[in-house]
């Protein structure tokens, strides 16, 4: 692994949709209401997801490796630049601490439109970024991970851009802010499937080695469900085409569920499968978008 290609994995751009898709879903609530909106704050409000997510990503790998979670001898998913001394450990927590820096920056400016209450909220939020693999009681071994993801990947990245881009927050918001974070919590269930022995072994406590294997699949097509009702009524339980989307992460949790099932699974195989469920995430709510734009 080279340096460049160590530093592209450390971002794991195969999850990024899920951060990406939470501002799409929101800005396709705010289109499909018909309300006034600020349209320019929607740009702020997904890169500063994007930068949030990219420093969380940092500082997992960073802590991981200074915990003796993650080893080279252990993984079962892509190779991690810290781990393989590819990146020094200090750099990686420098660029995730940078990064999230420039998150915070950006998160100032949304003070001139959604005032100061915007101050707390994006400090929750970067607390968050580094809560899930630092401090004294990180949320992702502490069978959190994917409660994390439902509130930071899910509720708050919808229900803020879309107070940002109309000053109010309706309760089809929080609906489906509720259905992007559980869908958002499917990536990060296979992504500890695929992790359930390394994790194990390294005493991390996650929802998947609480489970099982198959307990994993369960909860996995479960959330599928959950994730498609939820996305289903937030469009006000309605039959148009925007709305029959919502039967894909149903879809999603039935077929990857059953693969996750029948188990035999090498690391490979399960971060195709996270890569299909994050950008199938991405590409439905950008296709909601589209429809409502026509």
């Amino acid at each position: 692994m080279t340096r460049k290609a160590a530093w592209i994995e450390g971002m794991r751009l195969r999850t990024l949709p899920v951060s990406m898709a939470g501002v799409v879903a929101a800005v396709a609530l705010v289109v499909s209401s018909g309300l006034p909106a600020a349209w320019g704050w929607g740009a702020v409000c997904f890169v500063f997801a994007l930068l949030a997510q990219i420093a969380s990503n940092f500082a997992n790998e960073y802590f991981d490796w200074r915990d003796g979670i993650d080893t080279a001898a252990g993984r079962r998913g892509p190779e991690r630049g810290v781990t393989n001394g590819v990146i020094a450990p200090r750099a990686m927590l420098a660029a995730a601490l940078v990064t999230l820096g420039a998150a915070c920056c950006l998160g100032l400016t949304t003070v001139m439109r959604g005032g100061w209450v915007m101050l707390p909220c994006g400090a929750l939020i970067a607390l968050g970024a580094l809560a899930y693999s630092a401090g004294p009681w990180p949320l992702s071994r502490h069978c959190l991970g994917e409660a994390a993801v439902v509130v930071f990947y899910g509720l708050a990245p919808v229900v803020l851009t879309v107070y940002l881009l109309t000053l109010t927050i309706p309760l089809r918001a929080w609906v489906l802010g509720l259905a992007v974070g559980l869908w958002g919590a499917m990536v990060i269930l296979i992504n500890n499937y695929r992790d359930i022995d390394a994790d194990r072994a390294a005493g991390k406590h996650t929802v998947a080695t609480a489970i099982g294997p198959a307990g994993s699949a369960l909860l996995y097509c479960a959330f599928g469900q959950f994730a498609g009702l939820a996305m289903w009524l937030s469009t006000g339980a309605a039959f148009t085409p925007a709305a029959m989307l919502s039967v894909i992460p149903m879809m999603l949790g039935f077929y990857v569920g059953a693969i996750l099932v029948r188990g035999g699974l090498n690391g490979r195989q399960c971060t195709r499968l996270l890569a299909l469920t994050s950008v199938s995430m991405f590409l439905t709510l950008t296709i909601q978008l589209i429809i409502y734009l026509l």
